[in-house]
């Protein structure tokens, strides 16, 4: 009679173990990702959806490290793998510009020069905006114009184009004017 518990027991500990590690990694990435994002003056709002995109990529990698201490073969892994990023593929080619905005925003995370509150100017020969950046979001950010509208620039675009800081800080002016 086939014995349920026989050669369980390692696998217990060994996923123990690697959930242990996943939560230390877990702990470590939101730690380092929130210090990052204070000391580039980032909002918290950001900083959390960052740290929300770590912990997803974080668990799928648990996922697959999970499937071969369960004794799952490398065949069967890339079979279900390949299915799922052909659907996937098909599905986001479809959706690929916020795909776009969504790296960008977590580019922009890491390595934007400019703030919230920040005045720039945006060197687009079709349409040049000068704005104070009110908000940078997932997908956009939102500039409000000097007559009081508010502007959303795809983030794709922002690091595709040439952008100049006019004036560091320049929302408590805009404040002042309205």
């Amino acid at each position: 009679m086939f014995n349920f518990s026989e050669g369980l027991e390692p696998r217990v500990y060994n996923t123990l173990i690697i959930l242990g590690i996943f939560i230390i990694v877990r702990f470590i990435l939101k730690l380092s990702i929130r210090k990052i994002g204070h000391k580039s003056e980032i909002n918290d709002a950001r900083i959390r959806l960052i740290s929300r995109y770590t912990s997803v990529t974080l668990f799928l990698l648990f996922l697959l490290v999970e499937a071969f201490v369960l004794g799952v073969d490398i065949k069967d892994i890339s079979v279900i793998f390949s299915s799922v990023f052909a659907v996937i593929g098909i599905g986001l080619f479809a959706i690929w510009s916020i795909l776009s905005n969504i790296t960008s925003g977590i580019i922009m995370f890491f390595s934007f020069p400019y703030k919230v509150g920040d005045k720039i100017k945006i060197h687009d020969k079709d349409y040049p905006i000068e704005a104070i950046i009110e908000d940078i979001r997932a997908f956009q950010l939102h500039l409000r114009l000097d007559n009081g509208d508010l502007v959303t620039y795809p983030n794709n675009l922002i690091l595709q184009k040439a952008v100049t800081l006019v004036k560091k800080d320049a929302i408590d002016d805009f404040e002042e004017t309205f």
